[in-house]
């Protein structure tokens, strides 16, 4: 129970920060970029990933949000997608920490790619549902 919870909470925590990333990360970045140079096909290409990039965060926050609603309903469904969630934080946290110098921001990746690792996570009898 604990862990479905979890897996809940973990749930709204992407979908949070999909919101966060979109709707305040873009206008922060996008002021920035308007004090550069940069001509604006790029800045209209950077736009449109970082938005792809926000869609896909509440994509994988609802995926996240349904299985462990319905884990909590009684449902045996499969922990497979709240997985490959987890799993593509991690590595892409782990990774840009990497890249970045072990810039503490990139614990927004994996923080909740561990909570979702953790909800998911369960070995031995009731491992196959």
């Amino acid at each position: 129970m604990i862990r479905t919870v979890l897996g809940v909470v973990a749930g709204f925590v992407l979908v949070g920060s999909s919101a966060m990333h979109s709707l305040l990360g873009w206008p922060q970045l996008g002021a920035q970029l308007a004090r550069t140079n940069a001509p604006p096909e790029l800045v209209r290409g950077l736009a449109i990933g970082w938005h792809f990039a926000g869609a896909s965060m509440l994509a994988f926050g609802v995926l996240v949000l349904w299985t462990f609603s319905a884990r909590r309903r009684g449902r045996a469904v499969s922990r497979v997608p709240a997985l490959v969630v987890a799993l593509l934080y991690l590595l892409f946290g782990v990774g840009a920490l990497a890249a970045s110098g072990m810039e503490p921001f990139f614990l927004i990746f994996v923080v909740p790619g561990l909570m979702v690792l953790a909800a998911a996570w369960e070995r031995g009898a009731g491992a196959e549902r």
